[in-house]
């Protein structure tokens, strides 16, 4: 069988393989054949060149792959090398390209390391709770401002947690603030990905910016005694007592769990606050 015909339907169904792979190019559009592999099975490709170099793009295999179908596709992307357009090199280029999953793991091993433990627990979680769901397989090129101001608007309406059972409502509770923490971290991780050369704006930098109001309760003298009296008879003395310095000193709930005896100066009645070296708290007395 010549190696240069133009190439049909029956051509290509009696095609047969040999111990070696050999193609059967066409005499039609320059460059596209047949491919029979030793395996059997068949496809077309065009070969092409480049600034010199040779290249071979797979167009399909046959006969998912129809021959004038696939000839049609082959003059297209003929048409497209003549504009000095390389098909191969820019398939390549797609199959290297960042996703949302490659930016996230990079943010993780390079920047959270540089924040309290805290902090970058908090944003890890936000980040595969709440944006890898979403967007994890999504090119980071490919994400839009309304892509990031919907994620947002979902958040900030609040969402169901099943996993609490005592969370659970028939309503989910709206969470504006925690939207805001989420948009900043976006802000930041698209900030990095500017710089890494991954894309060239940040899709995130003017995010809408929920209200913040400012969440006040302050217990009645009634309460705080219902109080004292149910923690006199708690059979959990450390829980009490870390309720009890929350009383005393107005501090946050995380503080006071992760103080340590040696963060205390009982003669000059001060807390030197753990990841907080320039400030102090004053011990009230009881």
């Amino acid at each position: 069988m010549p190696s240069r015909q133009r190439l049909t339907e029956k051509i290509a169904r009696a095609a047969k393989p040999t111990v070696r792979q050999y193609q059967l190019f066409d005499t039609e559009v320059l460059g596209f054949a047949l491919v029979i592999y030793k395996s059997g099975s068949k496809a077309f490709n065009l070969s092409y060149r480049v600034n010199g170099r040779q290249r071979r793009y797979t167009i399909g295999m046959w006969p998912a792959w129809s021959v004038v179908a696939a000839r049609e596709r082959a003059k297209a992307i003929r048409r497209e090398i003549e504009m000095e357009y390389d098909p191969l090199g820019n398939r390549e280029a797609e199959r290297v390209v960042s996703r949302i999953s490659d930016l996230i793991d990079r943010y993780i091993d390079e920047h959270l390391p540089k924040l309290a433990a805290r902090n970058r627990a908090d944003q890890i979680s936000m980040l595969t709770k709440l944006i890898l769901p979403q967007w994890r397989n999504r090119l980071v090129r490919e994400i839009s401002p309304a892509d990031v101001n919907k994620l947002l608007r979902e958040m900030a309406a609040g969402r169901h947690r099943p996993a609490k059972k005592l969370l659970r409502r028939s309503v989910p509770c709206p969470t504006p603030i925690r939207a805001n923490r989420l948009g900043e971290i976006l802000r930041k991780m698209f900030n990095l990905s500017v710089q890494w050369k991954m894309r060239s704006d940040n899709p995130a930098q003017g995010f809408h910016k929920r209200p913040e109001n400012a969440r006040e309760r302050f217990l009645s003298f009634d309460e705080i005694n219902r109080l004292s009296t149910a923690l006199e008879n708690s059979e959990d003395t450390r829980g009490a007592d870390v309720i009890r310095l929350c009383l005393l000193t107005g501090a946050r709930l995380g503080e006071v769990r992760h103080a340590r005896f040696e963060h205390f100066n009982l003669e000059l009645l001060t807390w030197f606050k753990r990841n907080r070296p320039l400030r102090t708290a004053l011990l009230g007395c009881v």
